[in-house]
């Protein structure tokens, strides 16, 4: 079943990409407390990833911080070294990058796509949210091949 907005985020183990090095951490935990912009992409150093996704919510971090968003967090089914390069490469310090290196976190939201056609496997899906105290108060999911509503642009809107 696919996460509603509404819905509590699941208890997963996801890993954060840091300076000095990789960090457990739980789900539950890291999104307790604050407002939270989280994007997901198929792949760091992909394509419409590297060249639109996460620059936009660079370029747009201090406006979302602005309208409330205590934190910008980006997840990919990646390991933390990949995303931790990624975001050293293209990203700030405005991003926090969050590694799902087994997809657990995609598979427990029901947010999950098949990407062997491209040699990815199993990956998460393309999405952008608003993650309230843990609770999803905005979901905004691309349909294959697109990039309009997970866009920073859009969640500026919606904020």
């Amino acid at each position: 079943m696919t996460i509603s907005v509404g819905d509590k985020l699941p208890e997963v183990t996801m890993v954060k990409a840091t300076a000095d090095g990789p960090e457990q951490v739980s789900s539950t935990e890291y999104f307790a407390g604050k407002k939270v912009a989280l994007f997901s992409v198929p792949g760091a150093f992909t394509p419409t990833c590297s060249a639109r996704h996460l620059p936009g919510y660079v370029d747009k971090a201090a406006e979302l911080k602005a309208k409330g968003v205590d934190e910008i967090v980006g997840t990919a089914v990646n390991d933390a070294f990949v995303m931790g390069a990624w975001n050293q490469a293209s990203g700030s310090e405005d991003i926090t990058m969050l590694a799902d290196g087994n997809g657990d976190f995609a598979e427990a939201t029901g947010l999950t796509m098949d990407g062997s056609g491209f040699g990815l496997g199993k990956r998460g899906q393309r999405y952008s949210m608003i993650v309230d105290d843990g609770v999803v108060s905005q979901l905004n999911v691309e349909a294959p091949g697109d990039f309009s509503v997970s866009s920073a642009e859009h969640m500026l809107g919606q904020l």
